[in-house]
């Protein structure tokens, strides 16, 4: 698959191809580092969601990465044990699927931390477009498949963007509609401008927008 994504990107795949090495030996180090630093912090995250709800510590989802390949992607688990069978979208911050620890640690993020194991065996990067599940890639047009030429990301500008994403989603009559139409279309464009400024200076800044994001 990711030939084919390749061929069908020209000249912008040969653009991301000219910052992927650079990109990889910053994530590799990074994500190390990362893990070395917060690994307390797992220990006390998984030992509050063991309290409160049990196992499983982690939820894996299955996510399309780059080249349009399928990758299990790795969170802290805020649902309930099989809450994903009611639908793939978390719709307000209190829905009935989360549970008590889970508000906070999609609250601040937190949730996100394990895909720093994502980053370091190479299925994602720090910086990049959000992985998607494949019901929605499925819709994705041509051009918008471009997004899929580079690995899926922790943060990006489309995060940033919609960092209040469930919020919106709650005001709306039909949840899935307003993404498919209005949200999941906006964000890729913001993708799209991302690949086309990926530079490591850039990823440092959204790094840092991000972090201040999550503690303001």
């Amino acid at each position: 698959m990711l030939e084919e994504v390749i061929a069908e990107g020209g000249g912008f795949a040969l653009e991301v191809m000219l910052h992927s090495k650079p990109k990889r030996i910053i994530d590799f180090f990074l994500s190390i580092i990362g893990l070395l630093i917060l690994l307390p912090f797992f220990l006390i995250i998984s030992l509050f969601i063991i309290l409160s709800s049990g196992f499983p510590v982690f939820y894996v989802q299955q996510r399309v990465g780059r080249g349009n390949e399928d990758f299990g992607l790795l969170k802290f688990r805020t649902m309930k044990k099989n809450a994903d069978k009611a639908g793939l979208l978390t719709v307000g911050g209190r829905d009935p699927r989360i549970t008590a620890v889970g508000y906070y640690l999609r609250k601040y993020k937190l949730d996100e931390l394990p895909q720093l194991l994502n980053v370091l065996v190479g299925d994602m990067s720090l910086v990049g477009p959000r992985p998607e599940v494949r019901k929605y890639v499925d819709l994705y047009t041509a051009e918008q498949k471009k997004v899929l030429l580079v690995k899926p990301g922790i943060t990006d500008l489309a995060s940033l963007e919609y960092f209040n994403e469930n919020e919106l989603l709650a005001m709306s009559a039909n949840p899935e509609d307003t993404y498919i139409k209005e949200i999941m279309p906006a964000k890729l464009e913001l993708n799209k401008k991302y690949i086309s400024q990926m530079r490591v200076g850039t990823d440092l800044k959204l790094i840092f927008r991000t972090l201040k994001k999550i503690v303001s």
